[in-house]
């Protein structure tokens, strides 16, 4: 019967079966592509690496979101007093120091040094900040030396074992307006005022509160009480504070020139109050941006010294050639 068959008959069934299987080995490689793919994001999906950065990604947002509305979204919050025991929430002002690349406004640290001796010093300490640290910052070396000089301080003892009054030096610190903490409370009615040296870091809002609080005075609103001695400020919590307004219009004179206005010697308190917080502010920019060009540099050149070490052994290329069987 197979002699009866023609040659195109034969031909025509080879091809037939050689399509057949072409067909079967595609879907198979196919299948195995799909197949693969699918294992890999699985794998990728249920790693400890993607499980740590999910984890990390939802708590950055939750932080991120706190820091800038101050509560927890979709949560509400109970309060066991009112709202406006902690005092109004200040405004964002656009501080010069405030970006990545930015410096403190010397120029306004040096007026605000000037109101905060003129206006502040009288209740006010700067117990951290010493003559020296002015130098360079807002005043020069003899300017710094001249007014550290205005002061007499008690050093000793002397040969014959007594205290004695000396000039100031530049390496002492600014002198405080009390000799202790009981002659403060009685000479502000039993508040203490506090030291402000670092009173912009201590302080909820920072420079934007303090700031707020030196231009927020007004008369309370109807409904509201204020005791003998005390004044009404919105952003201070609770709404009464032992400090009065200090600041009006023209109170002291810019020795360069500038209107001295409530809202421009605020500003300039407060920039020179952050510098008092943060003195190394500019330097540590200086220095991580010195770090960010370092190490990025550092970076390219391993990345290119890795890539140039590996490159010959990742780009190799290995045949194997199998034994010839030469009994054949």
């Amino acid at each position: 019967m197979l002699s009866r068959l023609s040659a195109g008959a034969f031909r025509k069934a080879a091809f037939g079966a050689a399509r057949s299987n072409g067909a079967q080995r595609a879907s198979s490689v196919r299948f195995a592509s799909s197949h693969a793919s699918s294992s890999a994001f699985e794998s990728f999906m249920s790693s400890r690496a993607t499980l740590a950065s999910a984890s990390l990604f939802t708590a950055g947002t939750v932080a991120w979101y706190t820091h800038l509305y101050g509560t927890l979204p979709f949560i509400g919050e109970a309060h066991a007093s009112h709202l406006s025991d902690e005092g109004l929430h200040p405004a964002a002002y656009p501080w010069p120091h405030k970006g990545l690349f930015d410096t403190f406004d010397h120029a306004s640290i040096r007026r605000g040094y000037q109101v905060y001796r003129e206006v502040c010093a009288a209740c006010h300490s700067l117990d951290r900040i010493a003559w020296r640290n002015l130098v360079g910052v807002s005043h020069t070396v003899d300017e710094a030396r001249t007014m550290a000089e205005e002061v007499e301080y008690t050093d000793g003892p002397n040969s014959e074992g007594e205290m004695f009054q000396r000039p100031g030096k530049l390496a002492d610190y600014m002198p405080a307006p009390y000799p202790n903490e009981e002659a403060a409370r009685s000479s502000n009615g039993g508040a203490l005022p506090p030291d402000l040296s670092l009173i912009v870091k201590a302080r909820h809002g920072g420079a934007d509160y303090i700031f707020s609080l030196l231009t927020g005075y007004i008369d309370p609103p109807a409904g509201v009480e204020i005791r003998e001695g005390m004044n009404y400020n919105p952003y201070f919590p609770g709404g009464a504070i032992s400090m009065a307004r200090v600041l009006f219009d023209g109170l002291v004179e810019y020795d360069d020139g500038t209107p001295a206005t409530t809202s421009q010697m605020a500003k300039d308190v407060v920039q020179f109050l952050s510098w008092a917080a943060e003195p190394e502010h500019d330097e540590r920019k200086k220095t991580g941006i010195k770090a960010v060009i370092i190490f990025s540099a550092l970076f390219a050149l391993s990345v290119y010294v890795k890539r140039f070490k590996w490159g010959v052994i990742k780009n190799r290329k290995i045949v194997y050639t199998p034994p010839v069987d030469k009994t054949h």
